[in-house]
């Protein structure tokens, strides 16, 4: 597994964020049975500069938590069985890893979210990449019956690498 992370922001955490992340994504392909090796890349940056990419892509002006932007198209949520067959070209040509997408993430929302709901930073982290890791997989959260199941998936993730609320 390849996960890179770039932090575009000199915000200091008092946890390894690295580790973190590496272990939320971990967790969160292990739940989802991904049979694949897989590249994943993460930014860290500020609300200023996730604005302005939220702008671009979703055409929201404003500062959001996480972005979430995925590689492989499901049929269903981590149904990967038609993955290597029909997306070749989700597979990177030296590692043949599935290149599932990229995760943007806010630090600064990471710090006020984490007040507002009255737990740590780290796992108001650990939480948005869990989030942003199940949109990777093909989940949405559009209609009340998916926002429940990645609530619920979500939560299953976090309590196995014990981030739980």
């Amino acid at each position: 597994m390849t996960i890179h992370i770039e932090k575009e922001t000199e915000v200091k955490f008092d946890f390894e964020e690295e580790l973190l992340i590496k272990e939320v994504i971990e967790a969160a392909l292990d739940y989802e049975e991904c049979p694949y090796e897989t590249e994943i890349n993460v930014i860290l940056t500020d609300n200023e500069e996730i604005r302005e990419i939220n702008k671009e892509y979703r055409e929201i002006d404003a500062p959001t938590d996480v972005l979430s932007f995925p590689m492989v198209e499901f049929k269903s949520p981590s149904d990967f069985d038609h993955v290597e067959g029909e997306q070749e070209d989700c597979f990177h040509p030296d590692t043949g890893e599935l290149m599932l997408g990229d995760i943007i993430v806010s630090v600064d929302k990471v710090r006020s979210q984490a007040k507002e709901f009255g737990h740590s930073e780290k796992r108001e982290l650990g939480f948005l990449i869990a989030h942003s890791m199940l949109h990777l997989c093909g989940y949405d959260h559009m209609e009340e019956e998916e926002r429940e199941i990645m609530e619920a998936r979500q939560r299953t993730i976090l309590d196995r690498i014990k981030l739980s609320r």
